[in-house]
This record gives structure tokens, C-alpha cells and sequence, in this order.
């Protein structure tokens, strides 16, 4: 399996050129395309540029960064200067940013080479990926599944091996779902660790960057490049930024492990998977862990809340795609609130009109403190539930995903569809650092373990998931069926 450092650390002994791993990477982009559709916009000229950019530094004796001459995919709701940003919508269809995100600068400047802009849901708003205007992304173990959402075109491009790190957002469980669902490392960091500047808004109290990965080193690496205080986010925290991969460890001797009892007994029908995480944690066990019981009273209310705080922001967030300053307008007679209407009725897909009507209605007068208001209240309680668990415990270990990866179209139902975030969302609400990495799985579909830490604990996360990866190695046991075909062009062609 190929790895960003691994890349990076040939890249600077020399032994490979940033150009030659580009160029793989595209080829590996171009077998995996037709039956992943993992892009909305691929960049080959401008991340060969990139690599000889790197190429050149290397020359001249100068160290071009933490991610020098690494292949990254970026997912499409975060401005890149020049090149378009749809943010899976058709209202930004041909929008181009004149500026790039907070994200992209800090990625470029660690030598990054950013290859294209991958498919998501419409404005984030989804777990499946089909939600984006443009076309679904599928699976890259089963093509016939999906990939997660709303960053599930990132994921499926690292799950498939074309590239070894990729960019997502996580607002509800946008990365760590699909990195659950494509058998890769998906961190969603702390609240505040990572700028929110030039990334395209759903709920801004809530949505995170951060990165799905090869493996947790690649992870540890992206997370030190992204993190770190910006005066142009008002919501960014000055903490700093340790080196990640210092925390990285092979054992868990004398790490407590909180096992959430709430969790458990909602997974208590499904054997297979309960089955899988029950293995999980008798691994971290095996590792020098401390397992014990924590209670998250009030997560049974996660969903209610979420599902009325993110359609809330959403519906405020939404409101300055009228027409008038950029993007979609449809303008066909009639007065500038007709323009208004038809702009935003051809602009915005089926999910994001009901989350615009869901929140708009939670805001509005006469219901904004009988909801809003009160999902505020809850998501209060819900911070504390973590607060008092962390004070029995140093990590928290519990399912990323309540099934693994399910067919496309097989969950037309909304609400079926929102379920999908059970697991994700308090870690969401309570702003805490979470990831998913790979535990096993189940009828050859990959599943992951989601391991949770206080607030700008990430290098605690990170240690503990690297131990276990390290033990277990789940991401190597099997070859996705996309990364063969890689294998067999190669072949051809030396042939």
C-alpha cells in the first residue's frame, strides 16, 4: 500500500521525483475514474507544475515540507484559487474562487501536490455521497455500494489507493463515516483546531476540516500541515500544534478505554457487527488497555438535535445564494423575489430544500425557542456527559458506522438516511476530536472503530489508533478490486 510519507521521504532522499509520483497518481486516477466518479474536477497540469515546483526545492537542497511531493485530493467545498469550486451544487456550478482556503494555502506550503476536486454531497448534506448534483461516487470495494458521505468522493479515492491522502469535511460524521465505509484513517479534529477560512459553510458551529488517509501516520502528517490558529476564522483557537507524529505509540499500557454503554445495547441485534467491535476492543485490551463502562446519557437525543441546530445554520448559511452576487441566476421576466425563487429552485437539489425548510422553520418566530433553543440546551448536556466520562477515562472507543457500506439507492428514506449519523454526531455537538480507522470486516465490507478524545487531544487519538492499526493491520489484510486493475495496466504496459 502506498503511503504519503512514504512518498515524501523518497521524494526527499532523492530516490523518486515529486513529476514521477504525480504522473502514478494520475494514471491511478484515470483506471479509477469511470467506476468510482470520485472527481468533480481533476487539476493534471496543474499538480505536474506542483511537482516540479517540489522537484525543483529538492534540487537546491531546500526541504519543501511535511507533505513534499504527496498526490492529495481536496474535496470540492474548499476555494481553490482559479479552479472552480461547485460544492457539489449547481448553483456553483461554474463558480471560480479568486482566493484559495486557509486549508489549501497550508497544504501547498508543505509541498503538497493537489491533483483535483472531489465529488461530495450537495453543501455537505448527506451519508452516501448521491446527494450531489452531479453524479454519485461509488464504493471503491463494491461499486455497486456507496462510499459515504458527504465526503465520500476523498475517501473513495484513498480507499481505491489512487492517491494516499485526501482533504473532507466532517460536520455530522462526514469523515468518519466514509472512512469507515472505504477502510481508511479519517480524523475529524477538535472544533477550532482547523481554519474554517475559504471552506464553503453548512453548519458553521459545527463543520471541521480534516483528513482520510492511507494509513494514521499519513494522518498525523495532514492534520499537522491543516492545523493551527488563523486570524481569518474567527472560530480558530490559538493552541499549538505538537508534532503529531511524536505521539504515535505501539502499546496502550495503562491507557484507560471507555466503552459507551449506550452504544453497545443499540448494537446488541446485529451479531456480525457487534461481533466486529467487540473484537476491537478485546484488541486494545490486548494492547495494555484498561477497558471500563461510560455513559453518554443524553446521545439518544443526538440526532433530534443535530436535525435541528445544522438545518438552523444551514438555512442562515444558504440564504446568500440568491442570484445576485455569483453563482446560478436564473433571470427569465418577472421581479428580482421571482429571480429569487427560480435561482434557488434550479439551484439547490431535493435534501438541501429540506434542510433549508427545516431550519428556516426552527428559526422562525413562535418556534425558535421551543427548537432551537432547546437543541441548544441538550447539546449543552451532551458536552458535559463527555466531560464526565473523560474524567474516568483517556479515550473512548465505540462504532463509527451501524452497518457497513449499503447499496446506492438502497436508503430513499430521509430519515433512514439521517440514522446513519447515530454513532458520529455527539462526538459532533460536544466539538471533540474523533476518527475512524479500520477494524475488520464484515461480509468482506470494511468497517471502522472510532476512537474519541478530549478537546485538542488529537495526538492522543492518533497514538491510540496507531497502536491498534499497527496490531491489527486490517487496511493491508485485503486489496480493493479498483487497485488490482492498477496492478494489471502496469503489467500491460511493462509487458
Amino acid at each position: 500500500m502506498i503511503t504519503g510519507h512514504g512518498l515524501r521521504d523518497a521524494v526527499l532522499r532523492r530516490e523518486r521525483s515529486a513529476e514521477q509520483i504525480a504522473r502514478e497518481a494520475l494514471a491511478r486516477i484515470e483506471v479509477a475514474e469511470p467506476s468510482l466518479r470520485a472527481f468533480i474536477t481533476l487539476t493534471p497540469d496543474v499538480a505536474i507544475a506542483r511537482a516540479r515546483a517540489v522537484d525543483a526545492a529538492v534540487a537546491r537542497g531546500e526541504n519543501p515540507g511535511l507533505l513534499a511531493g504527496v498526490p492529495v485530493a481536496v474535496k470540492d467545498l474548499f476555494c481553490t484559487k482559479g479552479v472552480r469550486t461547485t460544492c457539489g451544487s449547481k448553483i456553483l456550478e461554474q463558480f471560480s474562487p479568486p482566493y484559495s482556503a486557509a486549508v489549501v494555502e497550508k497544504l501547498e506550503a508543505q509541498g503538497a501536490v493537489i491533483v483535483g476536486k472531489t465529488n461530495m454531497d450537495e453543501f455537505a448534506m448527506g451519508s452516501s455521497c448521491e446527494n450531489s448534483a452531479f453524479f454519485p461516487t461509488r464504493n471503491p470495494w463494491d461499486a455497486r455500494r456507496v462510499p459515504g458521505g458527504s465526503s465520500g468522493g476523498s475517501a473513495s479515492i484513498v480507499g481505491a489507493r489512487g492517491v494516499p491522502l485526501a482533504i473532507g469535511t466532517d460536520t455530522g460524521g462526514s469523515i468518519r463515516e466514509p472512512a469507515s465505509f472505504c477502510n481508511v484513517v479519517g480524523v475529524k479534529p477538535t472544533y477550532g483546531r482547523v481554519s474554517r477560512y475559504g471552506m464553503i459553510a453548512f453548519a458553521s458551529s459545527l463543520d471541521q476540516a480534516g483528513p482520510l488517509a492511507a494509513d494514521v501516520r499519513d494522518a498525523a502528517d495532514a492534520l499537522e500541515a491543516i492545523a493551527g490558529y488563523d486570524p481569518m476564522d474567527s472560530t480558530s483557537v490559538n493552541v499549538p500544534v505538537p508534532h503529531y507524529a511524536d505521539q504515535l505509540r505501539t502499546d496502550l499500557a495503562g491507557v484507560r478505554v471507555g466503552i459507551v454503554s449506550e452504544f453497545e445495547r443499540s448494537l446488541e441485534s446485529d451479531a456480525p457487527m457487534s461481533a466486529l467491535y467487540r473484537a476491537a476492543y478485546a484488541q486494545l485490551e490486548s494492547l495494555g488497555a484498561r477497558l471500563l463502562d461510560v455513559s453518554l446519557p443524553h446521545a439518544k437525543f443526538g440526532l433530534a438535535t443535530y436535525y435541528l441546530i445544522a438545518p438552523a445554520e444551514c438555512s442562515s448559511n444558504l440564504a446568500r445564494y440568491d442570484g445576485v452576487r455569483y453563482g446560478l441566476r436564473v433571470a427569465d421576466g418577472g421581479d428580482v423575489f421571482t429571480m429569487f425563487e427560480r435561482t434557488r429552485a434550479a439551484g439547490f437539489g431535493p435534501e438541501v430544500k429540506r434542510r433549508i425548510i427545516l431550519g428556516t422553520y426552527a428559526l422562525s418566530s413562535g418556534y425558535y425557542d421551543a427548537y432551537y433553543v432547546r437543541a441548544q440546551k441538550i447539546r449543552t448536556l451532551m458536552k458535559r456527559d463527555f466531560d464526565i466520562a473523560f474524567a474516568a477515562c483517556d479515550i473512548i472507543a465505540c462504532p463509527a458506522v451501524s452497518c457497513p457500506p449499503f447499496e446506492l439507492g438502497a436508503k430513499s428514506d430521509p430519515v433512514a438516511m439521517y440514522l446513519m449519523d447515530y454513532f458520529t454526531i455527539p462526538m459532533s455537538l460536544a466539538g471533540l476530536p474523533a476518527l475512524s480507522v479500520p477494524a475488520g470486516y464484515v461480509n468482506d465490507l470494511p468497517v471502522g472503530l472510532q476512537i474519541v478524545a478530549p478537546a485538542f487531544e488529537e495526538g492522543r487519538m492518533l497514538g491510540a489508533a496507531f497502536a491498534y492499526e499497527q496490531a491489527t493491520r486490517h487496511a493491508w489484510a485485503k486489496t480493493p478490486p479498483v487497485a488490482a486493475a492498477y496492478a494489471q495496466r502496469e503489467s500491460g504496459r511493462n509487458a
